[in-house]
C-alpha cells in the first residue's frame, strides 16, 4: 500500500526514533510498514498517525503510541508460528501489526464497538489470522490455552501469574503491574520449563501517565497522557 507524503514522513520519524533506541528489527518494522496506522485512527489524528503519543479512539479509549507499541512487540519476540493472546483490543492496530509476525493472534476486548471495528478492518487489510471477539478476559482465556505469547493492556495489581498457567514452555507475558492510581511497571515474564520468572525486563512510567481508570482487567488501560514523556526503560537481564 502506497503511503501518502506526510504518512511517509511520519513513517519515516518513527524509524528513525526506533533506531535511536535499538528496537528496529527489520521483521518488526516490515510489519509496521505494511499496516497502515491512518486505517485504525479517525481523520482528525491522521496527520500526527506515528507520534509517540496516545490518540483517542472511540468507546473514549485510547491507541498507544507507535514507539511503544514497537518496543512491546519487539519485547515479545515473536516468533513465526507462534499463536498470540492480546488482552485489549483497543483499536486492532497492535493485533494487526503482529498478524504479519505470528501464525494466529486471538484478540479480546469488553468493549462490542472496538470489537467490530477491528473486525472491519482487518477484513479490510485482508488479514485472515485474527480472531477477535468481545470477551471478559480478567483470567485471560484459561479454555483455549497455551499461547506462545500474551500481551494485555490492561493493569494488574500483582503479578498475573496465572497466565503463565496459559503459556507454552518458553513462553512470554507482558502485562503492566501496579495501583489504578500509582506508578506502573510494564513487566516481561517468561515461563521457563516449570519455574515461571519475571526476571527478564520492566518499564516504568509516572504515576499519571501509567494509571488506569476504574475499569475491568478485559478493558484497556485509559491512560491520562503520553505514556513516553515519562517513560524510562529499565534492563534487568533483558
Amino acid at each position: 500500500m502506497i503511503m501518502a507524503i506526510d504518512d511517509r514522513e511520519g513513517f519515516a520519524a518513527f524509524l528513525l526514533r526506533l533506531r535511536g533506541r535499538g528496537t528496529a528489527p527489520k521483521a518488526l518494522i516490515a510489519a509496521f510498514e505494511a499496516t497502515p496506522r491512518r486505517g485504525f485512527l479517525s481523520a482528525q489524528f491522521h496527520s500526527i498517525a506515528w507520534s509517540d503519543g496516545m490518540l483517542p479512539i472511540e468507546c473514549g479509549e485510547a491507541i498507544e503510541g507507535a514507539d511503544l507499541q514497537a518496543a512491546v512487540i519487539a519485547a515479545l519476540a515473536i516468533e513465526p508460528g507462534n499463536r498470540v493472546l492480546e488482552i485489549g483490543t483497543g483499536s486492532g492496530y497492535t493485533a494487526a501489526v503482529m498478524s504479519r509476525l505470528a501464525a494466529r493472534i486471538v484478540t479480546v476486548d469488553r468493549y462490542k464497538t472496538l470489537i467490530e471495528l477491528a473486525k472491519q478492518r482487518f477484513e479490510a487489510l485482508g488479514i485472515s489470522n485474527v480472531i477477535a471477539r468481545q470477551a471478559d478476559a480478567s483470567n485471560g482465556l484459561p479454555n483455549e490455552g497455551p499461547f506462545d505469547r500474551i500481551l494485555a493492556w490492561a493493569a494488574f495489581d500483582s503479578l498475573p501469574r496465572f497466565l503463565l498457567d496459559q503459556l507454552s514452555s518458553g513462553g512470554i507475558v507482558i502485562a503492566p503491574i501496579g495501583p489504578e492510581e500509582g506508578e506502573q511497571v510494564l513487566a516481561k515474564l517468561t515461563k521457563v520449563a516449570v519455574v515461571s520468572s519475571a526476571r527478564t525486563s520492566a518499564w516504568s512510567g509516572c504515576s499519571r501517565s501509567c494509571a488506569a481508570s476504574p475499569r475491568s482487567f478485559s478493558g484497556r488501560p485509559r491512560p491520562r497522557q503520553n505514556f513516553l514523556q515519562c517513560f524510562k526503560k529499565i534492563f534487568v537481564g533483558f
